[in-house]
């Protein structure tokens, strides 16, 4: 195996086996998920549109001039995908596991960009790859949690949801990885961000609309509470003492404090 490939691997690795300990956290307890499902809907949603209002969206801003129009994109593509599978199936599975579709594909866009963002950052140094991998790794679990929490929320059963969890928040960062190692060197910085803030602004639609649903069906109070747990751990992730500066960088310092790998993010 390549040394080029073999760093970022690792660390693809590791994010994926940090996803998948957040989706058996939520899924040991079956039937408490079941029922909570809804409020830990809430608090992803708190969480993700915390880390992306306070950091993944002005850090989408700062890398590019087009940074605005290419998050405009991600959200509106967002609610377009949303469309469509309402188009697609009979309206009344529309809030069944058919509306699952379009966040789980926000996750694991965002998680695919996670890989790409592994190989730029390794590419570019050892330190900076490491740097740019531990707060993305960290945030990993969240976004196994997340994912989970999106398919349950819409009534997919429970060991359907971990596989399909799974393959979204955590197959998709090694995968991207090895689908782009080998070509990084015709990924130029423009690129990068493009597909940064696009990604960035899909998880800003899952986190602002798919995710923020059971406030309809939820007490206000309990509804309440899950928001604010979600957004203090937002506001704790955001504070990890792992931000570190590279001058080796070319323009890929969004990857090193970036949160959603749980990028949501991801």
């Amino acid at each position: 195996m390549p040394l080029s490939l073999q760093a970022p691997l690792l660390f693809g690795l590791a994010s994926a086996l940090i996803a998948s300990l957040g989706l058996l956290a939520v899924a040991m307890r079956r039937d408490w998920t079941a029922r909570q499902s809804g409020l830990i809907a809430l608090g992803a949603g708190g969480m993700l549109v915390t880390l992306s209002l306070m950091h993944i969206v002005p850090e989408a801003l700062s890398l590019s001039a087009q940074g605005g129009r290419y998050l405009l994109a991600g959200f509106l593509g967002g609610l377009l995908m949303s469309f469509a599978v309402s188009a697609l199936f009979p309206e009344n599975l529309a809030g069944g596991p058919a509306a699952a579709f379009t966040p789980l594909l926000a996750i694991a866009i965002h998680s695919f960009l996670d890989g790409v963002v592994y190989s730029v950052s390794f590419a570019t140094s050892f330190e900076s790859g490491v740097y740019a991998a531990m707060p993305l790794i960290l945030h990993e679990f969240a976004e196994g949690i997340i994912a989970f929490a999106v398919l349950a929320r819409h009534g997919v059963a429970l060991r359907a949801a971990l596989i399909y969890a799974f393959l979204a928040a955590a197959a998709t960062t090694p995968l991207g990885v090895v689908l782009s190692a080998p070509f990084i060197a015709g990924l130029g910085e423009a690129t990068i961000s493009m597909l940064f803030a696009i990604s960035a602004g899909l998880l800003l639609y899952v986190a602002t609309g798919p995710l923020m649903k059971p406030l309809e069906d939820e007490a206000p109070a309990r509804a309440a509470g899950a928001l604010a747990i979600g957004v203090v751990i937002g506001l704790l992730m955001l504070s990890l003492p792992l931000h570190h500066d590279d001058d080796h960088g070319h323009g890929h310092d969004h990857a090193q404090n970036d949160p959603a790998g749980i990028h949501a993010s991801n």
